[in-house]
């Protein structure tokens, strides 16, 4: 059963709770901003994202609450002061991260009350957190509003001029590491995400390569009861099968040999049992040798 529901036909804060639940993980955005005054702002948002690279391009939204329809001190900080500086939130921070969301009083320093560092910056006027393991100096280029009701959003495009990076979370290369880094990104109500430990996977970019794709599967393969959309996915991002001489080879080996004779009167047998061992071999990203598994059927 599927729940089909309009934005138009429930309330506001419902859709809403519908939309953060399933839009999930969501990076955050910890924006630290200032006011005409000097007036210092840090606060999170999880509308957030990176938009391009030439030039690098942030965009996030400091959208009008639900509730009362009142804006955010940073929106109405970048409205006055067109800089910001956006850090990104690792697990050894979350808790203070989270105390800065608290709604407080204009004037009150987040900075202060979540106990965490400023850092001078070197572009904008906004100071960074120093305990961030990235953070990026920006200038705002827009403000888009998108509606003028509670939890419309404010679009706050930004340019990003400088960025700082824990030196501790580059590997040997010079990249960023995930499990390093170890940010963690919101998902619905009070839940988060935690990228680190098995939740860190790789997917092959198909970039350089073009896959045969799924509908040029073998149909036993392709309406498997064993096989996955996942490993159906796999297999398609090959750009050719194994010829038949390598097939032949590999029959001859005992664990195939074992089960071609023992299944050989047993057509459903046989393709259930080799796709079962084919999936192990996916699970373990040896991919050529699951298709040579496969294609004893």
């Amino acid at each position: 059963m599927i729940k089909t529901i309009s934005p138009k036909e429930v309330p506001t804060a419902t859709f809403h709770r519908y939309m953060l639940g399933a839009i999930a993980p969501r990076p955050i955005a910890f924006v630290s901003s200032i006011d005409r005054v000097g007036q210092i702002n840090l606060s999170p948002f999880s509308f957030f994202n990176a938009f391009g690279s030439n030039p690098p391009v942030l965009v996030f939204s400091p959208s009008r609450r639900v509730r009362d329809n009142t804006t955010k001190h940073t929106l109405e900080n970048v409205s006055e002061v067109p800089e910001v500086v956006v850090n990104i939130v690792n697990y050894e921070m979350v808790q203070q991260m989270s105390l800065a969301s608290t709604e407080y009083e204009r004037g009150i320093n987040e900075f202060v009350k979540a106990g965490l560092t400023e850092e001078r910056s070197v572009f904008v006027k906004p100071p960074r957190v120093k305990e961030a393991p990235v953070a990026f100096e920006c200038k705002v280029l827009e403000i888009r509003p998108i509606g003028e009701e509670g939890g419309a959003a404010n679009l706050v495009i930004c340019e990003i001029l400088l960025i700082h990076i824990d030196e501790t979370i580059l590997t040997e290369g010079g990249e960023i590491a995930p499990d390093k880094l170890d940010a963690v990104a919101r998902m619905g109500g009070d839940w988060y995400c935690r990228a680190n430990g098995n939740a860190l996977f790789k997917v092959k970019k198909p970039i350089k390569t073009k896959g045969i794709g799924i509908d040029q599967l073998p149909e036993k393969v392709r309406h498997s009861v064993v096989l996955t959309g996942n490993d159906l996915g796999k297999l398609g991002n090959v750009e050719a099968l194994p010829d038949e001489g390598a097939v032949q080879d590999y029959a001859m080996r005992p664990e195939i040999e074992e089960m071609l004779v023992r299944f050989q009167n047993d057509e459903e047998s046989l393709l259930f049992n080799l796709h079962e061992y084919a999936k192990d071999l996916l699970a373990a990203d040896r991919v050529e040798e699951a298709w040579l598994v496969l294609l004893q059927g």
